[in-house]
């Protein structure tokens, strides 16, 4: 199983899999459990630095506070599956965490703060209102509906000829509410026409086909 772990940690973090050198706070290490199972899944490793290197974990203590992290700081719990490797004399632990089932998973802080959070590349974001209402009609009965008026149109012209656009830029250009923006965005993400984007500066949206990433 050493090709494994040295293939997997040969790939660097990006959206299915980080590095953790330790975990010292379960509330924090809850933030990266409900950013992987609230998109794709993924895989967290413990006793691994940021640029590659192994450190091992310190403790058994860490295995603990992982558990903690997806019981108690993540609502719903988040499933989880651990498993510890040994290479050399320095143990790793990975954690696989699948897609989550009942999204949003909110973490928790030691402030009583409750936040979902989402993974795009190798980071988490708190997610935005429109995902967080995309999350909530997922879970309903009721089927999307996009009646075209002049808005939608605009819309998908506009990332047609410029690829992305942001909520705030698409209720100017098409001189609508925020609020009817924010709507037919949903809608547009909920029929998978459109893709969601979080970066450390933004949030922006693209056409389906134009990207494979989140």
């Amino acid at each position: 199983m050493l090709k494994y772990l040295e293939d997997l940690i040969a790939q660097g973090e990006h959206q299915e899999l980080d590095f953790k050198f330790e975990i010292s706070d379960a509330s924090k290490i809850a933030r990266s459990l409900c950013a992987f199972a609230n998109t794709n899944g993924g895989r967290l490793l413990v006793g691994v630095k940021d640029n590659g290197v192994i450190a091992g974990i310190r403790s058994d203590e860490e295995i603990f506070m992982v558990e903690a992290a997806s019981r108690i700081w993540c609502r719903p719990e988040v499933n989880i599956s651990a498993k510890e490797w040994q290479i050399g004399k320095k143990n790793i632990l990975e954690v696989y965490v699948p897609p989550g089932q009942q999204r949003p998973h909110l973490a928790g802080d030691r402030e009583g703060n409750w936040k979902a959070y989402v993974r795009s590349g190798d980071q988490n974001f708190v997610a935005n209102r429109i995902l967080l209402q995309v999350w909530k009609r997922e879970g309903s009965d009721h089927g999307v509906y996009i009646k075209f008026t002049d808005a939608e149109r605009i819309l998908l012209r506009y990332l047609e000829d410029h690829n992305t656009i942001t909520l705030s830029r698409f209720a100017r250009i098409s001189g609508i509410k925020r609020s009817k923006a924010e709507t037919i965005l949903v809608r547009f993400l909920l029929l998978h026409l459109i893709r969601i984007h979080f970066t450390e500066n933004h949030v922006f949206y693209s056409l389906e086909q134009n990207t494979s990433e989140t």
